[in-house]
């Protein structure tokens, strides 16, 4: 069965794996959510990621979940922009997350970053997910 919205299957993976209070969890893999992944490792929100290879071409890619005191580091992780509505904004309308203790992942001409980064290099783009 096709998969009309990627992206938002994967946060659902981790939503639901964090829910269960799994370590590891699985998704398919493609180069969006690797950089999503990057961003999220970067800012601490997971261990890491490794990419595994199958045969016939197959690659999934391995999410580490991190906790803190038994509970996720990620509270809320949320899809913005979906495939019926996009969300973009520009580099003075990016909003805050949480009153900047979250992250907004955005999709920019300079590649897939953080909120505070765009900010930084003076860029918008399209809202990808929230994550607190």
């Amino acid at each position: 069965m096709a998969i009309s919205d990627p992206l938002g299957d994967m946060l659902t993976r981790i939503r639901n794996a964090q829910m269960r209070r799994k370590g590891k969890v699985t998704s398919p893999k493609s180069k969006l959510r690797e950089h999503v992944l990057e961003v999220l490792a970067k800012e601490g929100y997971i261990r890491g990621f490794t990419t595994v290879e199958y045969e016939g071409g197959k690659s999934e890619l391995e999410i580490e979940l991190k906790y803190f005191d038994g509970e996720p580091v990620i509270r809320t992780i949320e899809r913005v922009s979906k495939p019926g509505r996009r969300v973009y904004s520009s580099v003075k309308n990016i909003p805050h997350v949480s009153n900047g203790l979250g992250v907004s992942i955005l999709s920019t001409p300079r590649g897939v970053m953080s909120d505070h980064q765009a900010r930084e290099e003076n860029v918008g783009g399209e809202v990808l997910c929230r994550v607190f």
